[in-house]
């Protein structure tokens, strides 16, 4: 279990930081851009949070503490020595899918895009296009160094998650904010 005894510790002053393992790397390392990211995303899922109740918040309460085991995985790299480490399975992304699914069966079927806004919407959007941006750095991570598979497949149902989100919370998809091809021409 992880135990803080100290926040301040001065050891990231010359620009390194620690990894999971005890290695330490360049803070703008792309395994530290890749979790910092997560981590970025997770803090704007809780403020999204502000806006949800019920079956909504719950969800997003486990997706939220997935998003630590997300960040504790790629804190990590991988290597057989550190094979017994925490490293997130394909049980999640099955969650997610299942959500997505149960959300989808309540809204229209759209008929354009969507543009971010309506209601708190904006706040699951906001959510969703960090969580692409964290997908898109653990795919580079996973180009030069070992990447747990599951971590990708994660963050793209996540991503397809909040956007499902975003359109419950638009009254279920009656207040969605759609988009008008060359209307401003």
């Amino acid at each position: 279990m992880v135990r803080i005894d100290r926040v301040v510790t001065r050891g990231g002053d010359g620009g390194e930081t620690s990894l999971g393992d005890g290695s330490r790397v360049r803070k703008d390392a792309l395994r530290v851009e890749a979790y910092g990211t997560v981590d970025e995303a997770n803090a704007l899922i809780g403020l999204l949070r502000l806006h949800t109740e019920g079956d909504t918040d719950a969800m997003l309460a486990r997706i939220q503490n997935d998003l630590f085991d997300v960040g504790a995985d790629l804190c990590v790299p991988q290597s057989d020595a550190t094979r017994e480490r925490l490293r997130l399975t394909d049980a999640p992304v099955l969650r997610l899918e299942a959500e997505v699914e149960a959300m989808n069966e309540t809204l229209p079927p759209l008929t354009s895009f969507i543009l971010p806004g309506g209601t708190a919407a904006a706040a699951a959007h906001h959510a969703r296009t960090v969580t692409r941006r964290a997908e898109r750095l653990v795919v580079a991570l996973a180009a030069v160094e070992m990447v747990n598979s599951a971590l990708v497949h994660y963050l793209n149902r996540l991503s397809d998650h909040l956007f499902v989100v975003g359109r419950v919370l638009n009254e279920f998809g009656t207040a969605d904010v759609l988009w008008v091809p060359g209307a401003n021409r």
